[in-house]
Formats: C-alpha cells, structure tokens, sequence
C-alpha cells in the first residue's frame, strides 16, 4: 500500500510540474521578448503626417504598446543637418534614414551625430518607451507605461549602441514622420521585400493645425524655411504659405493612395483623421492596431482612456493626460474669423476630400454643438 501511494504522489508530482511548466510558458509567451527578432517577424509601420496635426499623441498610442519599438521623427536629424536644401532634395536622404531605421541599422545616424554618444543625442528619445526600458534602460520594465519627463530624468546616459540593440528585440517598429511631402517617394519602401511596410496616414483640420502652428512658430521655424524654399513671402505671410504647401500635400498623398494601381497600398495603407481618434479613442486605438497587427491589452485600454479624459491643457511635444476633445476645438474659441476664412480659402479642398465643414459666420464659429466634422467623402 505504501508503494501504490507512493506511485501516485509522483504521478501527481510529474503533473503538478509539468502544469507549472506550460504556465511558465505561456507567460513567456505573452511577455515582449527580450532577444532579437528575426527581420522577416517584423512589421514597419510609418505615421506619416504634418506638423501639430497630433501625430506625437498618435505616436504615444504605438510607443507605448509593449511590443512596438518607436522612434519620433528620426529625419529631424536629416533636416536640421542640411537645412540648406529645400524638402524636395531632402526627400531620398530621409527615405534611406527611414529604411535603415526600420532595419535596426543606426549607422545611418552616423552622418548627423558625433561618434561615441550617449542615445539622449537622438531626437526626442524620451517619447519611445522601447528607449526607457530594458536592453536600453535598466530603470523600467518593457511593459510599464512609462512617462515621458521620467524617462528622460532617468534614462540618458546610456551609449548609442542600445538603440540599435533594442530595436532588434521588437517584432514591430514604428516610425513617425512630418517631412514627407510626395507619396510616391515610399513606393520603393513598399516594395521592398526586406520591409512588411504599412503607412498609417494621420490628417487633422487645417483650421486647428494653423492655430497650433501659431502657438510653436519659433520651434518651427527651421523646418518652415525648408518647406518654402524658393516661395516668396512676406513675414506676415509665412505661415499661410507654409499651410498651403501642407494642405496642398495632405490631399495630393491621399489622392495618391486611393487613386494608384500600386497593389500593396490597397492593404497597406490607412488614412485616419485626429478627429476621430479624440472622439472616440478606444475604437480609433483598436483600428490602428488592428491594422498594425497589434494585440490591444486591457492594461493599454485604461491609459488611452485616461490619457483623452484628463483636466489638462497639454504642452507642446509631451504627452501627459488632458482633455483631448476640448483642445482639438480650441481653435474655434481662439482664432479670429478672419483668420477661420483665410484658411478655408487657402486649404479649401483638403477641407472638402477630408470631410471638415467650411463655417460661414462668427456665429458658426461659435456654436460647439454644430460639428465640424463629416462623413468622409467618397473621391
């Protein structure tokens, strides 16, 4: 009898481990990993938008999914190095940035940042929570929702090398972009057998976009010169010049994507207007990261839910909690009339292939419950 029980504790025992086991598993499974990735599990995804169209709030919705590796607007350091040359000639040095980032190749950075520097060298590192937490921070878990102002007090002095060693540890790497202004030069990124590429295309209303535009003009103004080249313009009229060439833009992008015979953009591509996210942002998440390929975590759920709904005003290029409804329509309490019509006049078709209603009156201007936004038309 002592045997028979005896047989039976380690038939219980053999179970008991072999559950622990599978557990074990799963949980790892469930975890980001912490080795590379091999290249053809990878996605890329590029938010290609303009500036103050809310593209660094849509960039926080990706970079702080535990499984994205993300980067704010890498070609800033194209921009801010050759400042001399107009967007257009820009335009292939920011497309070889851009893939070699997606591959986890930041030698590429080499020809803008000294040698032997720390990662804080890179353009607003803070915003990638990849960047604040293991291999390339030690402080946080790959999993926290990590702040931006606390990574950047904690996490700076790490080499440069983490950078490129943490990408390779996420099986997604997203990309945040304002300096494309012509579609067709991502085609060959599209085609690139190396790149699952997807473009994720973020529009707001040029009504708001001008406003906000207003409030940063300083911090704006390198990257203005380079968008207007050789346009002629008086002070007084930069920064209208500068929204024509953006609206101007905008549309021609999309027309560009619903209009081509390129296959791949028939899957790889999403137009999502800022709008829709502030007014609901838990569906609008959900899509995004559906087409993205993306798990949606319950855990992600309450932040963005937090995030959209808090008391705050905002601040310029840092995202903390506030209410994101109110100060997408804050335009409409600030800005004169005047300055309502000048801008519909000069964006007037991206207002119309956007579905943003033109308003007539100060009284329109005024009257919060009369939407500006519509149904997206067809083209």
């Amino acid at each position: 009898m002592f045997n028979i029980s005896m047989g039976k504790l380690s038939i219980l025992t053999l179970i008991m481990a072999q559950t622990i086991a599978f557990v074990c598993i799963i949980l790892k499974l469930h975890q980001s990993p912490s080795f590379p990735v091999k290249k053809h599990q990878k996605t890329h995804v590029i938010i290609l938008s303009t500036w103050r169209s809310g593209s660094s709030f849509t960039g926080q919705l990706f970079s702080q999914h535990p499984d994205v590796f993300y980067l704010m607007e890498p070609a800033w350091h194209v921009w801010s190095t050759m400042n001399q040359n107009q967007a257009k000639v820009l335009h292939m040095a920011v497309r070889d940035l851009v893939r070699s980032s997606f591959l986890c190749d930041m030698s590429v950075f080499e020809a803008y940042i000294p040698p032997d520097s720390e990662k804080s060298r890179l353009f607003q590192w803070e915003s990638s929570r990849a960047l604040c937490s293991p291999p390339a921070c030690d402080v946080f878990k790959r999993n926290d929702i990590i702040p931006q102002e606390d990574c950047k007090t904690v996490c700076p002095r790490y080499p440069f090398e983490t950078i490129e060693q943490a990408c390779k540890t996420y099986s997604h790497i997203v990309l945040k972009e304002v300096r494309f202004f012509d579609l067709k030069v991502l085609y060959p990124l599209l085609r690139d057998p190396s790149l699952n590429f997807k473009i994720l295309h973020l529009v707001r209303d040029p009504r708001a976009v001008f406003y906000s535009r207003q409030k940063t003009s300083e911090a704006l103004s390198v990257d203005t010169n380079i968008i207007l080249g050789s346009i002629e313009s008086n002070e007084l009229d930069v920064e209208y010049e500068v929204m024509r060439e953006i609206c101007r833009s905008q549309v021609e992008m999309y027309k560009s994507a619903i209009k081509t015979n390129l296959s791949q953009l028939q899957t790889q591509y999403l137009m999502v207007r800022y709008e829709d996210i502030v007014n609901n942002p838990i569906e609008s998440a959900r899509l995004m990261y559906q087409f993205a390929q993306l798990r949606f975590t319950a855990k992600l759920k309450t932040w963005i839910y937090n995030i959209t709904h808090g008391s705050g005003h905002g601040e310029s290029f840092v995202i903390s909690s506030r209410n994101a409804l109110n100060i997408s329509r804050a335009w409409r309490a600030n800005l004169p009339f005047k300055t309502v019509q000048k801008i519909q006049n000069i964006c007037k078709e991206s207002l119309n292939v956007f579905g943003y209603r033109s308003l007539d009156t100060k009284q329109e201007q005024n009257n919060l419950p009369l939407d500006v936004l519509l149904p997206l038309p067809k083209l």
